[in-house]
């Protein structure tokens, strides 16, 4: 659902090694201050699940193996990630929905939790009554890229080549519904290109395509196109952003370029399923903000290229239905009618 230095040359490799080796803790310890109704005060007691609705390898993944592995010290309990892709993350969403109110499955959410009833009109859970937010852990920035071979080389020979060829070329996006999909229409209408919309179940086999040439171009994360762009086998012609992202500061947003509506930027963050104990709520949301003042989590999202946030519970809630309204006029303007 970017951060602050600029592009970082650790390699993704050593970084994903890095999270996936601090997911498991051991032992049973609830967090000092935690104690309260309904057994919170034992919380947890057992293996706590944090479910990833993407594909291993993108922003989201990496940012829940982190977290995961932190809130293992922190708890002295083991805390599994668990990846289930699909449907712009509706599978993994429906999962934690249905899932027991206990606080032992939390869902690591993106920008298309709120933006999916924009696309879709029947969803099979209410994105807000069947889920207690815990907190929004980063926000995340979108980068219009091509590959290097390309000869496009600015976003004004982009809405060229768009003009030129129309439906005949392709842009990606991580999923029907998501941030890309939505910015990547919005973007297509207002410059009046007509580009052909290509979904992916997530923002790494996105990639993967657009590096391989499958798709001419794609508005996607940042985060996961940080290691291309470091390789120089993908270009950013422009950033959403009401500023330029930190980590690509040559690079203009589309507000510099004329293009209004792209202002809002992608997040992740971490919800549980509604009636979960408020105790247990606090329990999880007081280990969160414990986990997001360690200088070495700041550190890594950095590297990632996303922004730390880590807000209270209420505060997410806040946010979630304000970003909802402002999601759902730009997929309206896009022309995106739910289907």
């Amino acid at each position: 659902m970017g951060n602050t230095p600029p592009i970082l040359s650790r390699s993704r490799r050593t970084l994903l090694t890095a999270f996936a080796a601090g997911t498991a803790g051991i032992g049973l310890a609830a967090l000092p201050g935690a104690v309260g109704a309904q057994g919170a005060g034992a919380y947890p007691a057992k293996p706590v699940r944090l479910v990833v609705p993407f594909p291993p390898g993108g922003a989201t993944d990496l940012t829940g193996r982190l977290l995961a592995g932190k809130l293992a010290e922190v708890w002295k309990q083991t805390v599994i990630v668990e990846n289930r892709p699909g449907a712009s993350g509706m599978i993994g969403t429906e999962l934690v929905a249905k899932a027991p109110a206990d606080g032992y499955t939390i869902l690591v959410p993106i920008t298309t939790h709120i933006q999916n009833a924009a696309v879709y009109a029947k969803l099979s859970y209410d994105p807000f009554k069947d889920f207690e937010p815990i907190s929004k852990i980063a926000d995340s920035y979108l980068a219009l890229c091509v590959r290097t071979e390309s000869p496009i080389k600015t976003l004004e020979e982009f809405v060229a080549y768009g003009k030129q060829q129309g439906a005949k070329s392709a842009y990606g996006s991580f999923g029907n519904g998501s941030s890309s999909h939505i910015i990547g229409e919005r973007f297509s209408r207002v410059a009046g290109l007509g580009l052909t919309h290509v979904p992916y179940k997530g923002a790494s086999p996105l990639a993967t395509d657009l590096l391989g040439g499958q798709v001419d171009s794609a508005w996607i994360d940042v985060s996961t196109a940080t290691a291309h762009l470091q390789a120089g086998k993908l270009r950013a012609l422009a950033v959403t952003g009401a500023r330029r992202a930190p980590m690509l500061p040559d690079v203009p947003t589309a507000g510099e370029k004329g293009y209004s509506g792209f202002e809002p930027l992608g997040w992740v963050g971490l919800m549980v399923a509604s009636g979960t104990p408020k105790p247990i709520v606090d329990t999880i949301s007081n280990a969160v903000q414990q986990v997001m003042k360690m200088p070495d989590v700041q550190a890594r999202l950095n590297e990632q290229t996303l922004v730390p946030v880590g807000n209270l519970p209420a505060e997410f809630a806040v946010q979630l239905k304000t970003e909802s309204a402002q999601w759902l006029k730009i997929a309206q303007d896009a022309g995106i009618t739910p289907q």
